[in-house]
């Protein structure tokens, strides 16, 4: 009968290894309260999800249930919609069926109390009111990008024209200066479908039971107060930082790890776009050539380029297999840094490689769950968005934090290989470099302690289960 009485939570997970991998480690950290069981529920099919990843789902606890929806057809989407559409159609299209899981679920013995949503679920709260199952959002990025979002239906109110053509920043209680050029690429345009997606998104949080943070207090201090302060904000946990960790048995990518125990310490230049993120083929020759300039060991993570999506990997998902070439690099490049670097086709195990000794930078598209990993390890970063709120990321990490450099895109929308050479020799051999990596250690030890026992992410995912447990 004990089973009877354990508090069930149920999440749903948007596509996108983004999305889950901070879900099944939020989900193993509650797990730890004897009295809670989960049902994670993916909207993809697992046999989808990256065979480099699949140990995660292997790690999961016997009292952690693991279902999967089928992909919607995407194919009836026109080829414009952005990957912001993509990733909500795959939520709308698979609300019936989350409606009757619930349904079964709610007569069962062990009925759901609570449902977990990520900033794309949100229209799935109806479907748990039905049951009276209460809904709670778990924001995967910061608290400065929570605090900014929850900003935007006020602003889409007041402010009229394009934000890429103000001239001022916007200015916000929590935020440092936000300008133009550091705005999501999806407010760029006022009428696309996405902006208007995320304005209703937004003005949906204010129904949310509670919103989860995969942040700590420690980091954003000033956005977590003006959270807190916010009187129409629902209650506020910070849970983070819940990044993936060191895999066992890991699949050795291109046997980069035996490559990186061979060089010397903090000599190496970690550079990485992430799951999704895809260079053009002319960005990719001027990076190339910067790191040829700069002289300094280097690991790259290579992918195909894509002349007009910087996140084309997001759903095609490229593989080490399906890069049978590297021709895109520039002629003789791999012969002549032969034995300085490392080019890696498509995936290596991230957290293993930052946590590397030999590991000095991370050169990195400023997704938040990478900055997080950099964080944890102490890897100070070289600031590259591509796409979706990771301007908003690369604004926080460089004129916030402090912990990171952004090198300056050209008139012609490139990033040169001087610039590249610059900013990597300043980081990897300079003074400010060596500021970066001093303040970058100590958000490395804030980071561990705070989801440490009595660490303010262990307090407030502690107080989220008790709470949950008297729904």
């Amino acid at each position: 009968m004990a089973d009877l009485k354990r508090t069930h939570i149920v999440m749903l997970c948007s596509p996108g290894v983004g999305h889950f991998i901070p879900i099944f480690e939020l989900a193993k950290h509650l797990a730890h309260h004897d009295d809670l069981t989960i049902t994670i529920i993916t909207t993809q099919p697992i046999t989808s999800i990256p065979d480099s990843y699949q140990t995660i789902i292997n790690s999961l606890q016997s009292d952690i249930h693991l279902l999967s929806f089928p992909s919607p057809p995407y194919h009836s989407l026109p080829e414009s919609a952005k990957d912001e559409s993509r990733i909500m159609f795959s939520i709308s299209h698979n609300l019936p069926r989350l409606r009757e899981l619930l349904r079964s679920l709610a007569s069962s013995d062990n009925p759901p109390v609570a449902l977990f949503v990520d900033l794309f679920g949100v229209d799935a709260f109806d479907v748990a009111m039905e049951f009276k199952i209460h809904p709670y959002i778990f924001s995967t990025s910061s608290c400065f990008a929570l605090r900014f979002g929850l900003h935007l239906p006020k602003l889409d109110d007041v402010l009229t024209g394009e934000f890429q053509d103000f001239l001022e920043p916007l200015r916000l209680p929590g935020c440092p200066p936000i300008s133009p050029k550091d705005m999501p690429d999806f407010m760029l345009d006022r009428g696309n479908t996405a902006y208007l997606s995320f304005v209703r998104i937004f003005k949906r949080y204010v129904e949310a039971k509670g919103i989860l943070v995969n942040s700590f207090e420690e980091l954003e201090p000033v956005a977590m107060k003006a959270l807190k302060d916010d009187e129409d904000v629902p209650l506020v946990y910070t849970v983070g930082p819940l990044v993936r960790t060191c895999l066992t048995g890991v699949v050795n990518g291109a046997g980069c790890l035996t490559w990186l125990d061979k060089q010397p310490l903090g000599s190496v230049l970690y550079v990485s776009f992430g799951s999704g993120g895809t260079l053009t083929r002319e960005q990719m020759k001027e990076l190339a050539l910067g790191l040829e300039m700069s002289k300094q060991r280097f690991l790259w993570v290579v992918k195909t380029p894509h002349e007009s999506k910087p996140s084309a990997a997001y759903f095609g998902g490229q593989t080490p297999e399906s890069i049978t070439s590297l021709e895109f690099l520039p002629d003789g490049f791999l012969a002549r840094t032969e034995g300085l670097g490392l080019v890696v086709p498509a995936w290596a195990p991230q957290v293993e490689v930052l946590g590397h000794a030999s590991v000095a930078g991370f050169m990195s598209h400023c997704g938040w769950n990478s900055i997080l990993e950099s964080i944890l390890h102490g890897v100070p970063m070289l600031a590259w968005p591509l796409y979706a709120e990771q301007n908003l990321n690369a604004l926080m990490i460089v004129d916030g934090l402090k912990v990171a450099l952004r090198p300056q895109v050209g008139d012609n929308g490139l990033v040169t290989r001087d610039e590249v050479c610059r900013v990597i020799k300043c980081l990897m051999e300079g003074m400010e470099g060596k500021e970066l990596r001093e303040r970058m250690k100590q958000l490395s030890v804030a980071a561990t302690k705070a989801v440490a026992e009595d660490g303010s992410s262990f307090k407030s995912i502690s107080k989220l289960a008790l709470d949950l447990k008297i729904l």
